[in-house]
């Protein structure tokens, strides 16, 4: 008892404080004349329940659409992650944020970023995201990935022998996620074992799901777990880095990955990172480089589940694939630029159930936008929904139709489920890669049916299936 009274307490004792620091934070902003409409809600706290609480009920789109129709704009204010935020929409504000990267704006994320990879808190998250920006380009390009595609390709057959191959019924989500994991422990520290992979995998889910959570450090909350989930996935990492440390000090055989490119690797005055701030890079990679892929690839299934004659188009180009190629020859970059019909599916995908909902950006100085005010130093957020669902850019936009990327695609700026501009996915070749890879072999495997026909979609923080989408598997008469 005498330690619930405490907690409480304490819990008071915060929200008062919290609470002070927010009106007095308010009223020296209030001074600023002709802010966007919009409401900053509650002290600390923001509009932040609504906005996390509409992407729990799957439709995280709604808090934008409601506040775009009350105010009868397509910027407002509000308040998320205890932050004053201007959130834009449309294709020509996000081209203007897109287009002011490091001039108006910068990256921002929000505090338990920073707390959960501790080394951004000496330099910052955005100083961390433009030295690894610099260092990833020669990895992902389209020439460089090349060499990891029948890499993929063997790891996709791998994980369905092992997974799906033999069961009537699965559970998509923790597959594509097992099965994207595997792809990028392999080309970002060359880790091909299984066991070890796995050995990562589950505090690592619990690492992705509290970036972006409220940074509450109590015991049980979901931001306490991710902390915990971090220094273990963290401390096993550093083991790794020496290990291949030790390697490359002997002059043994090396792989050429993006590890063993940070350990040799030196910044201006000579100097070369260390273990720490390695360790925290390649956890960023490993989330960046997995969610977005098994999110896509897990609606994939459920998009062709729900619709078989999207599902048979599919089929028919990859099986012409399969039948062009020798018995045991693995998928090369001709077969994937073979596959339009199928990338188109899977970006109209994207465009209904995006990976990325958005980001935030930070106010680097005053600047006016559509005739507003917008003070230095607050965030600014844009979202995938406002231009993806709005019938300006696409028409019927319910409507599922992968025409809509062919010929030129859609107009600039509206279909932006890898963001845009200079902050441009770094990984979204890689991501297509990935996908087109699994694609081709889940299809040529089976068909399959959902389980759960109105299965809900929710926020966390991605958006994924309420039950991770178990499905009944139908095999082929044919293996290749």
């Amino acid at each position: 008892m005498e330690l619930f009274f405490l907690c409480g307490l304490i819990l008071f004792t915060l929200f008062v404080a919290v609470s002070l620091r927010y009106l007095f934070s308010n009223n020296s902003k209030s001074s600023y004349s002709n802010l966007p409409p919009g409401n900053l809600g509650l002290p600390f706290i923001g509009e932040s329940l609504d906005f996390l609480s509409n992407g729990r009920k799957g439709h995280p789109e709604k808090f934008i659409f409601d506040r775009i129709a009350k105010y009868s704009s397509q910027i407002f204010k509000t308040s998320i992650f205890t932050e004053p935020t201007v959130v834009v929409c449309g294709a020509a504000l996000n081209k203007f944020l897109f287009s002011n990267e490091n001039k108006l704006v910068t990256a921002w994320w929000p505090d338990s970023v920073n707390k959960i990879f501790p080394t951004t808190a000496q330099t910052s998250s955005k100083e961390e995201s433009k030295n690894l920006r610099k260092m990833l380009p020669n990895f992902l390009k389209p020439e460089a990935l090349m060499r990891y595609i029948d890499m993929m390709d063997s790891i996709a057959q791998k994980h369905l022998a092992a997974d799906w191959e033999g069961k009537e019924q699965v559970t998509v989500y923790p597959l594509s996620k097992s099965y994207t994991f595997w792809v990028a422990c392999k080309v970002f520290l060359s880790i091909d074992d299984p066991e070890l992979v796995a050995k990562f995998a589950e505090p690592f889910d619990l690492l992705a799901s509290g970036v972006l959570s409220l940074p509450i450090d109590l015991p049980g909350t979901l931001f306490n777990r991710a902390i915990k989930a971090s220094n273990f996935v963290r401390k096993e990492l550093i083991a790794v880095i020496r290990q291949r440390k030790i390697d490359l000090a002997q002059n043994k055989t090396s792989p050429k990955d993006i590890l063993s490119h940070m350990l040799q690797a030196t910044d201006e005055n000579g100097r070369h990172m260390n273990e720490l701030d390695i360790a925290d890079k390649i956890l960023g990679l490993l989330i960046g480089g997995h969610d977005t892929a098994s999110v896509a690839i897990t609606f994939i299934i459920k998009y062709l589940a729900e619709l078989p004659h999207i599902y048979d188009k599919v089929l028919e180009e990859q099986m012409e694939i399969a039948k062009s190629k020798k018995l045991g020859e693995l998928l090369n970059w001709e077969d994937i630029q073979k596959m339009k019909y199928s990338w188109n599916v899977a970006c109209e995908v994207m465009r209904l159930s995006p990976p990325l909902q958005g980001s935030f950006r930070e106010a680097l100085s005053d600047f006016a936008l559509n005739g507003f005010s917008i003070p230095k130093g607050w965030k600014l957020y844009w979202n995938a929904h406002s231009t993806h669902r709005n019938p300006e850019c696409f028409p019927e936009p319910e409507n599922f139709d992968p025409t809509r990327f062919e010929g030129n695609g859609p107009a600039p700026y509206t279909y932006v489920p890898f963001g845009g501009g200079p902050r441009m996915c770094p990984g979204k070749e890689y991501a297509r890669l990935e996908i087109l890879v699994f694609v081709h072999n889940v299809v040529k495997r089976f068909n399959w049916k959902k389980l759960i026909p109105d299965e809900k979609i929710i926020l966390n923080p991605v958006p994924v299936p309420a039950k991770n989408l178990p499905i009944r598997l139908i095999p082929h008469e044919h293996l290749n």
